[in-house]
């Protein structure tokens, strides 16, 4: 992949963490946070956990480590949680901007949240971190229906046909 392929990765990623944002605003309050189970309990837990994912991701890629989610996450509600997906998105873009292609293949070291060392070309953590958050927009749209609320269509393909 290029430099050019990641940023329009992170597009469709920003373009479908706002759709789904969208629909999750039909509901109403206590269903942003009614324990449904799964990975994370309702959906705005499952929300937060894409924001703080996405911010620990560009913290690691930036030289930070981070050793726990951000102290905001736990408190935040959801206008709160989409300024600060606004902010790591503006961040992020700017980080890649200023990627060269030869960056792409460049190892990432970092340190799990568990402490535990790690290493990995940063083309695949930039990759993950796009599937990571596809993977859970998937639970929210499923946890939105189960609430009588449907979500807006999130794939790529969608995104490319629009």
């Amino acid at each position: 992949m290029t430099t050019a392929d990641m940023l329009e990765l992170f597009r469709y990623n920003a373009w479908a963490n706002e759709r789904i944002a969208s629909s999750m605003t039909r509901l109403p309050l206590d269903g942003l946070s009614q324990d449904l189970g799964g990975s994370f309990p309702s959906v705005r837990d499952t929300f937060a956990h894409i924001v703080s994912a996405e911010w620990i991701w560009l913290e690691r890629w930036t030289g930070h480590h981070p050793t726990s989610a951000p102290d905001w996450l736990k408190s935040a509600d959801l206008p709160q949680l989409l300024e600060h997906l606004q902010a790591i998105e503006a961040k992020r873009a700017l980080f890649l901007a200023g990627l060269a292609e030869s960056d792409l293949s460049e190892t990432c070291s970092f340190t799990l949240l568990s402490g535990k060392e790690a290493a990995c070309p940063l083309q695949d953590l930039l990759i993950h971190v796009t599937n990571h958050s596809t993977y859970h927009r998937g639970q929210i749209a499923a946890m939105l229906r189960r609430l009588g609320t449907p979500a807006l269509a999130t794939d790529f393909f969608v995104y490319r046909t629009q």
